[in-house]
């Protein structure tokens, strides 16, 4: 069995890749799976050695036309999670599950405030001051509980917890805009 791609399989690879970053953001790990998965799916007898030329040539190629940046990957994740709520842990957690490497995780949510990030949350979720009924024990525990599921530290969730609503909007408001 032959250990390079066939010129076909080259071609395959290079339309596959524009394909795949043309439509979505993704990392080095992600487009080589993909285009791995794509490739034993589309070639019949092709071998695991092909497959990963195929895999390595994709990812060349893209970094080639300079589509593939897992830095930049992790920044814009890293911006838009925490616009949505969630904590530094679960962003590291999600960034590393993505393939990028730990000092890239690292200098992402570097400058992630988990207090600004837990007042978002709060708000999505209608918890602590932006709570609309009435706190009985229950409720507590959930509230408690939803922050830590989500990464944050108990020390967090009960500050955000306890606060009045005018300071969580002045954690959001005066919070740089990330």
């Amino acid at each position: 069995m032959d250990e390079t791609p066939t010129s076909r399989m080259l071609s395959w690879a290079r339309n596959s890749t524009i394909y795949r970053l043309e439509r979505r953001m993704m990392t080095e790990k992600q487009l080589s799976e993909a285009i791995a998965k794509k490739a034993k799916q589309k070639f019949e007898d092709i071998s695991d050695a092909q497959i990963k030329a195929l895999a390595d040539f994709a990812v060349k190629f893209a970094y080639e036309l300079k589509v593939l940046d897992d830095v930049a990957y992790a920044e814009i994740s890293t911006r838009s999670a925490v616009r949505s709520g969630k904590s530094k842990k679960a962003i590291a957690f999600r960034l590393a599950s993505k393939g990028i490497d730990g000092e890239t995780v690292v200098a992402a949510v570097g400058d992630v405030d988990d207090l600004h990030s837990a007042v978002i949350f709060a708000r999505k979720r209608g918890f602590g001051p932006f709570r609309r009924g009435d706190l009985d024990e229950k409720r507590k525990a959930k509230e408690l509980s939803a922050f830590a599921r989500n990464g944050f530290s108990f020390a967090i969730g009960k500050r955000v917890f306890e606060m009045e609503r005018e300071d969580a909007e002045e954690v959001l408001y005066s919070a740089s805009a990330f």
